[in-house]
């Protein structure tokens, strides 16, 4: 996937569709087109979106009206209705129906991009996933290092319990799965695990989607909305990166942990709240709590139960399962015969000092997938920084630019010159890899 998210253009003008296409695709964004209201819902059936542009004038359909069966279908993508001929009942109309935006073309045309990546942003910090019943949801968490074998311990025993949970570690260790799995663990297992990336959001539309708004609060507040903290009733809800909460909404956290009260953005009825907390950081929060960055009342109402989760460097003895199960995962996608990795590939792995922890495992698994040619992954699929031998790589520190260089020209080699896919490759942004081919001369 490109860094900027997936796109869906329904339109049905082929030049205009084009050109939308090529506009985003230069933004970063893996981009799908429909011509039609059906052939939309098509598209929606067999892939999930994070942005959806909407035309109001469709051979088959009303943008406006159809954007109500997209929601319906992807309710966690962000939908942009856009026309030639704008009316303001049309564009209450959409916002009623869940619209992110109403924008109208030639007038608007410089707002569709920022109109796009704020529809991304939402759309990427929110997320609500299916309830998921398991006999052991403690089974999806691949390890048997000790290190992670006694945090899946303590994880079980606090699942069944009513306890917040604050989870710390660095990013990419894997704090939403054990999140998810707590949750599944719990007596709240049939009800709504809903997630939001407390980073991702300014601090007034975050607020919004925390503990949703009546009718008039802010411009663009037509009806009354449910926030989280409602849509998770009897369930679970996860804040990713609560570190980055404003101390003015941490307080308003504090008042839902500590009696279940919370108020919509622009009500004076209170509300009551039945959701269970559970929150992640990679920050010390202690620290900070002392520092005044964050409320030491919260901190500590959150720590009553907290889980360290450990880097990968810590739990060695997992990188060869992890790194076998990512290549059973992405050679079934895509539908190649990989069944395993050679010695070196192996040795390689284990000599990494993984930065990125578990996700940067998965990324190299995935582009070494995606590059191999045979039923074993060698060493020559994976990156440039891997390849070399540990005493080789201090080198390397002093002939970065050069690292990377090379490897985009060696991406760029593979895909035969196709930037969209090589951006995707190599995990950055179309725009990004233009501006380093430009740079460096590719």
């Amino acid at each position: 996937m490109a860094e900027n998210g997936r796109l869906l253009i329904i339109d049905d003008e082929p030049q205009l569709r084009n050109m939308l296409q090529r506009l985003f695709v230069s933004e970063g964004y893996a981009v799908i087109t429909a011509e039609t209201g059906a052939q939309a819902m098509q598209r929606l059936k067999a892939q999930r979106f994070h942005v959806v542009l909407c035309d109001v004038k469709l051979p088959d359909a009303n943008g406006v009206e159809l954007t109500k069966a997209i929601k319906s279908q992807q309710p966690d993508a962000e939908v942009i209705v856009f026309t030639a001929f704008g009316t303001i009942g049309d564009a209450v109309k959409a916002v009623q129906n869940g619209a992110f935006h109403y924008l109208v073309k030639g007038d608007d045309n410089a707002k569709l991009i920022p109109t796009a990546s704020g529809a991304l942003e939402k759309a990427k910090a929110q997320r609500q996933v299916e309830p998921v019943i398991s006999d052991d949801p403690f089974a999806a968490i691949t390890g048997r290092s000790p290190a992670i074998q006694q945090v899946i311990e303590l994880a079980r025993k606090v699942a069944p319990t009513e306890a917040s949970v604050l989870l710390n570690g660095a990013t990419g260790t894997g704090k939403e799965v054990f999140a998810q799995a707590i949750h599944a663990a719990s007596a709240r297992a049939k009800k709504a695990f809903v997630a939001v990336n407390c980073g991702a959001l300014s601090r007034e539309l975050l607020e919004s989607e925390l503990f949703g708004h009546v009718a008039g609060a802010f411009t663009g507040a037509v009806k009354d909305r449910k926030g989280l903290v409602e849509t998770a009733k009897g369930g679970t809800l996860f804040l990713d990166e609560l570190g980055e909460l404003p101390l003015d909404l941490q307080a308003k956290l504090l008042r839902v942990l500590e009696t279940g009260d919370f108020l919509r953005v622009g009500d004076t009825a209170v509300q009551k709240a039945d959701v269970r907390i559970i929150a992640a950081t990679h920050h010390d929060l202690l620290k900070e709590s002392t520092e005044g960055r964050f409320r030491q009342d919260l901190y500590y109402r959150l720590a009553t139960f907290t889980l360290r989760i450990p880097a990968l460097v810590e739990r060695k003895a997992d990188i060869p399962l992890l790194a076998q199960l990512f290549i059973t995962r992405f050679a079934t996608r895509l539908g190649k015969t990989i069944t395993g990795m050679d010695e070196d590939v192996k040795r390689k792995l284990m000599d990494h000092t993984w930065p990125g922890h578990v996700r940067e495992l998965r990324n190299v698994i995935e582009r070494a997938c995606i590059l191999c040619d045979s039923t074993l992954l060698d060493a020559a699929s994976l990156p440039l920084e891997l390849q070399g031998e540990p005493e080789q790589k201090l080198g390397a520190i002093y002939e970065l630019e050069q690292v990377e260089r090379e490897h985009i020209r060696r991406v760029l080699a593979h895909t035969g010159g196709n930037k969209t896919l090589a951006a995707e490759l190599l995990g950055i942004g179309l725009t990004t890899l233009y501006a380093k081919v430009k740079r460096w001369e590719l």
